[in-house]
């Protein structure tokens, strides 16, 4: 599959997890992706996983709760390519609490990281693509975005954030060729999910109609197919990608 053949991609939060699958992804369709996390030795080996599979990637240190990281790392990005055409926003983190006992630096460094980084890094190399009259956003929210959860209104905040940033950001870029969509994923199997106590995990595990996890594969593809031509008509969408957890409008 080459659909993605020339195009220059960045994802965030490509070290690990859902990350690491849409980067994998996006290469086997023939994009070149630039790698951007905090972790550089697991960059490298995403990099170097890539290039195992005949693709192309290259790493850049990227903190996104940093503005400063992030103007830079835009910079380079930009001096290497000249051009991103396919932004994936995926870096996130959580810090879960009551709402009672929840520190409000828990609160502002999950906004900033997931909501706020987001934002800054489209607004750094939004420019480029309304230029060239084409590009892909696509932005990865939560189920929790979309239904709330107990102990998670800032992650839950942050997400719910994130769609309507994706909504809007569509109605102004529309008319330059460029889509913004967010994809919604549920209990997915990764290293965020993997720290949740058994208990927590069969209670999610009984919402899924589907019966099994998701796998961050399984994003990864929806992400993209949104990348793609073939969703050349599709913007400002949640695709929910969460085994039946969620369904509604």
């Amino acid at each position: 599959m080459t659909a993605l053949q020339g195009r220059i991609a960045l994802v965030t939060g490509a070290s690990q997890g859902i990350g690491r699958a849409c980067a994998l992804e996006l290469a086997r369709a023939g994009a070149t992706v630039a790698l951007a996390a905090r972790n550089e030795v697991r960059l490298a080996e995403v990099a170097a996983e890539i290039a195992a599979a005949g693709g192309q990637a290259v790493p850049f240190a990227l903190d996104v709760a940093s503005e400063e990281s992030i103007k830079a790392g835009a910079r380079a990005v930009l001096e290497r390519f000249g051009k991103v055409e396919i932004l994936v926003n995926n870096a996130g983190i959580t810090r879960d609490g009551l709402m009672l006992r929840m520190k409000r630096a828990d609160w502002d460094d999950v906004l900033a990281t997931n909501l706020t980084g987001a934002f800054l890094l489209t607004q750094a190399l939004l420019s480029p693509m309304l230029k060239n009259r084409w590009g892909r956003i696509v932005n990865i929210t939560s189920v929790v975005g979309r239904t709330g959860q107990a102990g998670q209104a800032n992650y839950a905040a942050s997400k719910a954030g994130l769609i309507g940033f994706t909504r809007s950001l569509a109605r102004e870029v529309a008319s330059r060729g460029i889509t913004a969509n967010a994809v919604a994923p549920g209990y997915i199997e990764t290293p965020m999910t993997a720290v949740l106590d058994e208990k927590l995990r069969t209670a999610m595990m009984a919402q899924i109609p589907l019966g099994r996890p998701g796998t961050d594969a399984d994003v990864a593809h929806a992400v993209a197919f949104l990348a793609s031509d073939a969703a050349g008509y599709i913007t400002g969408q949640v695709l929910d990608v969460n085994g039946g957890m969620f369904i509604g409008a």
